[in-house]
């Protein structure tokens, strides 16, 4: 089922579901709205040849109030809001139309376990043939949360929780590199 405005707003209230900062104007009718934040990662293609899923991978750090976004191009970033959801809750992440229709993907996997706390990292595409502005405060994506028929049993605890600002793969922490 997924959550209405008068649901999530009294989850908020009571603070079993913490959105913060939360803008007087986020709540939608059946999401929340979440802004851009100001840390951005860039894969450092200078000094890696090659993505290897068993080795970390290094990362240029930006932290300004906006980045330009080269055509064909891929970076992290982050929400300004840092969220922690109950164990009994899932959310999805999805980008808001206006921004795809610019051509601008926004994901991040597109799920949110139950038990996550912290910033959402978001994987952003151009898809363009042209650059794309982009400025920390803006609103680009939504987070759509679902009840689940009860709480989880095992609720997240993995390498991304309580993560700040955008966060790199962790995939070469994957219990079947070692």
């Amino acid at each position: 089922m997924i959550l209405s405005d008068k649901t999530l707003t009294a989850m908020i209230n009571s603070g079993e579901l913490l959105v913060e900062p939360l803008r007087s104007n986020s709540i939608q009718p059946a999401s929340i709205d979440c802004h851009l934040g100001r840390h951005f990662l860039i894969v450092e293609d200078r000094q890696m040849h090659i993505i290897d899923m068993e080795s970390k991978i290094l990362y240029r750090e930006i932290e300004d109030d906006e980045i330009i976004m080269p055509p064909h191009s891929f970076l992290l970033a982050t929400t300004e809001e840092y969220i922690r959801l109950p164990h009994n809750l899932t959310a999805f992440v999805e980008g808001r139309s206006s921004i795809g229709r610019i051509g601008l993907f926004i994901q991040n996997a597109g799920w949110v376990d139950p038990g996550f706390e912290g910033q959402i990292t978001l994987e952003l595409y151009n898809a363009n043939s042209l650059p794309i502005r982009l400025r920390a405060g803006r609103r680009v994506c939504q987070l759509v949360f679902c009840q689940m028929d009860q709480a989880a049993l095992n609720p997240y605890k993995g390498k991304y929780q309580g993560q700040r600002k955008a966060t790199g793969s962790r995939v070469y922490e994957d219990p079947e590199v070692r």
